[in-house]
């Protein structure tokens, strides 16, 4: 019996071998298709252009590929070239297999949405107030006599539409319920639309005056 499986044991060895190199090999080959979320990257944007529409933070993607490649997949993101933008207006970037950094084998089944429509405008400035905010007004009996801020006012930066709907910036909460005489406060600047910057100054001086009321 010994003899009968010692017999050819390095061609029966050289068979196990091949066997085991051929289920690796159609394992490795099985195809698996996968979903995930994935964000956008912005390259080549215009100088003088502004996105004034909303961007999606994500795309849903679907992709097939090996398992082995899937399983050890880098974390993929979709690339859009802004590049061929001169000019204001609407464009549509499709979502394709080109726009993901995606390895050989590997390829894009389908994303949700299959397409992003951005919005550009000429970039602008504007001169705007400085707004301050009251979190709380000041203890019973005393008032704000005086208000001072510095600078005034502030430059604001971004598409031509959402910087002429801007009216004002505003300081953070400033609470002056215990005060009594003259405070200053360095407070930070919030301008209310997230696509419109300052782009010289965050933070602003303010100085309070609050007073006895006299009867």
């Amino acid at each position: 019996m010994r003899d009968l499986l010692l017999k050819n044991l390095p061609w029966k060895l050289l068979s196990l071998l091949i066997a085991l190199l051929l289920w690796f090999s159609l394992v490795g080959e099985q195809e698996l298709t996968t979903a995930t979320s994935v964000p956008i990257v912005l390259r080549n944007i215009p100088r003088d252009l502004e996105i004034s529409s909303d961007i999606p933070d994500r795309v849903h993607i679907e992709i097939q590929g090996p398992v082995g490649r899937i399983s050890h997949l880098a974390d993929p993101v979709v690339i859009l070239d802004l590049s061929g933008v001169s000019q204001p207006g609407e464009r549509t970037f499709p979502i394709r297999q080109a726009n993901l950094n995606l390895p050989p084998g590997v390829t894009l089944s389908r994303s949700v949405p299959a397409q992003v429509r951005l919005r550009f405008e000429r970039r602008t400035t504007r001169q705007v107030p400085v707004h301050v905010r009251i979190a709380a007004p000041p203890p019973p009996g005393y008032r704000i006599v005086r208000q001072d801020v510095q600078p005034s006012s502030v430059t604001v930066i971004g598409a031509e539409s959402r910087v002429a709907r801007v009216p004002a910036v505003e300081t953070d909460s400033i609470d002056v319920s215990t005060q009594v005489g003259e405070t200053e406060y360095r407070v930070n600047l919030y301008v209310p639309d997230e696509h419109v910057r300052i782009p010289d100054i965050t933070r602003v001086s303010v100085r309070i005056m609050v007073q006895k009321q006299e009867k």
